[in-house]
């Protein structure tokens, strides 16, 4: 995650620019950490350890739930319909705005490794960063998603969600229920879940470090596989055209054999819980790198499209020295590369088709620009992303649905909102998106 966007705050860790590497952590907003504002308490106690109730009765596919006031959590899950879409005139609000029909693109079907198929989707931040408090996740999203015409989310995860680092392997079945849920409203609205840890047991992108190094020490080594290998068993023969597993979020820049034996051991855990279940790689050096070196192990990977960052990232206040970038444009100069779609194709999508040719499915697993790079440069440079990576053949999701990079509530001051579900909707953005 190149600009990590909380309900609260942002963290950012990874490159800037062209340059060298950068970690940085910046608090913003109101309230104290630890919680967002109406966040559902985290539970407590010592619930008894149950495994994803596979081979039961699913629910059956049900109406949108109606939509929780702007400002408050979603209520529980329920199957009352939503009202229909209507745009409200006010200060700004297109007053008839619709999509055109698209072709339906939100069909699951069972992926292999060795070639991804073309989700569309976006990242949600429930269980993103426990130093900024976690919640359930609500299920009006997994709804609003693919009402929208999109079939994937991504849940980074923070493992001291249900752990700590004081003692690794003790997990709290309670929070790890709240991941259960996601899965059920996964099938009931046809989306693909792709479980990631953001935090991993001795490794993340953002502060603070953990303890001890997942690439180098063995105690880290083995709660990590501990943690994958509990997922592996508590969802075994959970479909992958419904689930799959994403291990590490953007590791460092690590030597090719060190990255390859870390994830070599995971995967052994994993398989022997569930042979099948399809895995997911991040590139090294922060996603940029094609993984090339785990070719032959049955594995897909995702890559990042961040770039160029003095556009995705343009006076975002988390980066030291912002309110010094230049105006973007696009295409736009940045780090002496002047970045446009043919700078985007060679150096983006060409080393990653390379390793598609060794037999490593490709997706983006995040992308997105922050919401104070003026909204037709964004648009611009959006729609020459997504049409290289719709000729590549992947899938991608957004960094966020809900937030500052996204398509609702984003809190821009160029975009004239959609009232949509009682959320501001940016409509010009969502047309992109579903165009490719």
């Amino acid at each position: 995650m190149r600009g990590a966007v909380t309900r609260r705050g942002l963290l950012w860790a990874g490159t800037l620019g062209t340059g060298g590497v950068l970690v940085a952590l910046v608090r913003w907003g109101l309230g104290q950490p630890g919680t967002f504002p109406g966040a559902a308490p985290a539970p407590t106690g010592t619930a008894t350890a149950r495994p994803f109730p596979t081979g039961t009765p699913r629910p059956a596919p049900t109406s949108a739930p109606t939509a929780a006031p702007t400002g408050t959590s979603a209520p529980a899950a329920t199957a009352t319909a939503a009202p229909a879409a209507s745009a409200t005139p006010g200060a700004g609000a297109a007053a008839t705005s619709t999509t055109q029909p698209v072709p339906d693109t939100r069909e699951l079907v069972d992926p292999v490794a060795n070639r991804l198929p073309r989700w569309r989707g976006f990242n949600l931040q429930e269980m993103f960063n426990k130093d900024w408090g976690v919640r359930k996740f609500e299920e009006r999203d997994f709804a609003w998603i693919a009402e929208l015409g999109f079939n994937f989310v991504r849940l980074p995860l923070d493992y001291r969600a249900w752990a700590s680092p004081r003692d690794w392997m003790q997990l709290d079945q309670g929070v790890l229920g709240w991941i259960d849920e996601t899965l059920l409203w996964a099938e009931r609205y046809s989306i693909h879940v792709n479980l990631n840890f953001h935090r991993a047991p001795g490794y993340s992108v953002t502060q603070p470090a953990e303890p001890k190094s997942l690439w180098t020490d063995e105690e880290a080594q083995r709660a990590c596989i501990t943690h994958w290998a509990h997922f592996a068993k508590r969802y075994a023969g959970h479909p992958n055209k419904r689930l799959s597993f994403n291990l590490f979020n953007e590791p460092p820049k690590i030597a090719p054999e060190v990255h390859r034996t870390v994830v070599g051991r995971v995967l052994d855990a994993i398989r022997k819980e569930d042979s099948k279940r399809l895995v997911i790689c991040d590139g090294s050096e922060w996603g940029h790198a094609p993984p090339a070196e785990l070719a032959g192990m049955g594995v897909a990977a995702s890559t990042r499209g961040y770039d160029p960052f003095g556009l995705t990232h343009f006076r975002a206040e988390w980066v030291p020295g912002s309110e010094k970038m230049a105006a973007p444009t696009y295409p736009m100069r940045d780090g002496g590369t002047l970045w446009g779609r043919d700078t985007l194709r060679q150096q983006r999508v060409d080393p990653w088709k390379a390793l598609e040719g060794r037999g490593i499915g490709v997706m983006v697993g995040e992308f997105g620009a922050y919401n104070r790079t003026p909204h037709k440069i964004v648009l611009d440079w959006m729609r020459d992303s997504l049409q290289l990576w719709r000729d590549a053949g992947w899938g991608w999701a957004m960094w966020n649905f809900r937030g500052p990079f996204g398509i609702l509530d984003s809190g821009r001051t160029d975009v004239p909102y959609e009232t949509w579900r009682g959320q501001k909707l940016d409509r010009a953005m969502l047309d992109v998106l579903r165009q490719y």
